[in-house]
């Protein structure tokens, strides 16, 4: 079997998909995207594609090896989200021709479902606790929120007032026993986060997430050093080497790596193993569309580590098509009582409407997140 044919499409809402395709008519899908940089990560793929045709797919520790080695210059998020987006396509197709999930070639699952979170509240959120409420009622045991919006790198005690007081408006909408998630986003500076990460104490997050961005990660030493509750990071990190050096420094308790970002299923495992070491946790990144998701859950399914998983149905983002519209079988990812089954169809275990992703590519997109500025006009975070 060859690889004869990349095939991409960029699709509502904000997502790039790809198929592989071959001389014996086995195929697979597969996500490669960075969020705002669908385009610039198509052009990626294409190029990489001049390693792949005529190349026997079910290689795939060799080729991802080529894709990340061969170029010289290697890592960030353009290339390792193409290089991801071809190693979920490979398992993919592999998996189908074999006629097992992946997980099953990954040396089984070590779980049957997998527990679920979900977002409220939007960029600048508000009515968190309606929405935290209303997730709760749906069967979701967690949820995540946006913890602030914009910081400035010092700012008055009045937002972090403001922030503690969305999540106590949170906490006390769904209890003491529910899971809650607070995306710092990498908004909030170093002087800031010393007493904000502090103050939410109280409220028992399930984690706080990027509580700084990542490159001043290594400042948690100093300022969060002896917090009652977890530290999540890991979204915008693109290979082991990076998570290697993180785990190393002993200040992150949850790892995130996004299965579309990372380098792949591939990528993911080494991670996830790496991580387990260290004793740290798995909860994959995942605010894209359902072949992100479904590669996620299989990596889930073989990692002992992994406690959660995000997900991106009705997420403030998906605007024009959600994460189900594209499936022949919507079932495939369904969520009931908070929880996912493991996919048990080949490859992937999704399967994808050609015909559908076709018609809504004619739409396209050019998302791009927005930009925000400060009251004296200097970039803010997003």
């Amino acid at each position: 079997m060859k690889i004869t044919r990349l095939k991409t499409w960029q699709v509502p809402p904000r997502w790039l998909f790809l198929k592989i395709e071959t001389d014996e008519g086995c195929y697979g899908w597969g996500e490669p995207v960075i969020e705002g940089r669908a385009a610039t990560v198509e052009a990626a793929v294409h190029e990489l594609s001049d390693y792949l045709i005529g190349q026997d797919p079910h290689r795939i520790e060799h080729l991802w090896n080529t894709l990340y080695r061969a170029g010289f210059y290697r890592g960030g998020p353009i290339l390792m989200s193409a290089i991801a987006g071809i190693d979920q396509a490979l398992w993919d197709l592999k998996g189908r021709d074999l006629g097992v999930p992946v997980h099953q070639l990954l040396g089984g699952a070590v779980r049957d479902k997998m527990r679920m979170y979900a977002w409220t509240g939007g960029d600048r959120p508000s009515d968190v606790g309606a929405g935290a409420k209303a997730l709760v009622d749906e069967g979701f045991t967690a949820f995540k929120m946006n913890g602030t919006p914009e910081l400035q790198i010092v700012d008055s005690h009045r937002k972090i007032d403001e922030a503690v007081a969305r999540v106590a408006e949170a906490r006390d909408a769904v209890g003491p026993d529910v899971g809650i998630g607070i995306d710092f986003h990498g908004r909030v500076h170093r002087p800031m986060a010393k007493a904000l990460l502090r103050e939410l104490e109280p409220f028992h997050p399930m984690f706080v997430e990027e509580p700084v961005a990542p490159e001043h990660l290594p400042c948690l030493k100093d300022i969060a050093g002896g917090l009652g509750y977890p530290l999540a990071t890991g979204e915008r990190l693109h290979t082991r080497f990076e998570f290697r050096d993180l785990l190393a420094d002993g200040m992150i308790d949850i790892i995130q790596p996004d299965i579309s970002h990372c380098g792949g299923i591939s990528e993911g495992l080494k991670i996830a193993a790496l991580a387990s070491a260290y004793d740290v946790a798995l909860a994959p990144h995942c605010p894209l569309g359902p072949l992100t998701l479904a590669a996620s859950l299989q990596l889930d399914a073989v990692s002992h580590n992994a406690f959660i998983q995000e997900q991106s149905m009705g997420i403030h983002y998906n605007q024009g098509n959600d994460v189900l519209d594209y499936l022949v079988d919507k079932s495939a990812l369904s969520i009931e009582d908070g929880f996912c089954a493991i996919p048990q169809g080949p490859g992937l275990g999704v399967e994808i409407d050609e015909a559908y992703v076709e018609e809504r590519a004619k739409i396209g997109h050019r998302w791009r997140n927005p930009v925000w500025t400060h009251e004296d006009g200097s970039i803010a975070e997003w």
